[in-house]
């Protein structure tokens, strides 16, 4: 697991990257502010649930929560029990993103 700023993600976002970003918050606090990323809360990725990110495997995929806890479990989920390949963990999760704006 990798880690990721809020400043860098906006730079890559900006320079118009094709990203991998998962949400593992809720469905009702992705609904009050999210960065359009795939919705999968972290109770579905314990699970196993991730039928729709199976693709992003041997990609980087950015991972973030309100505040940087929820995504840094998701993202060693990902890697140990799903082998996922290249997780980063946003620091300080939609909280520090929304601060840039």
């Amino acid at each position: 697991m990798n880690k990721i700023s809020a400043i860098e993600l906006q730079k890559r976002v900006d320079a118009g990257e094709q990203l991998y970003i998962l949400d593992v918050r809720e469905p009702a606090e992705y609904a009050e502010i999210n960065m359009g990323a795939k919705l999968i809360p972290l109770g579905q990725v314990m699970n196993g649930q991730i039928d729709e990110i199976e693709d992003w495997k041997n990609k980087e995929v950015i991972i973030h929560c309100r505040s940087g806890m929820r995504s840094m479990q998701a993202c060693m989920m990902l890697e140990q029990q799903f082998g996922f390949t290249n997780t980063v963990n946003l620091e300080g999760g939609i909280i520090a993103w929304s601060q840039l704006a």
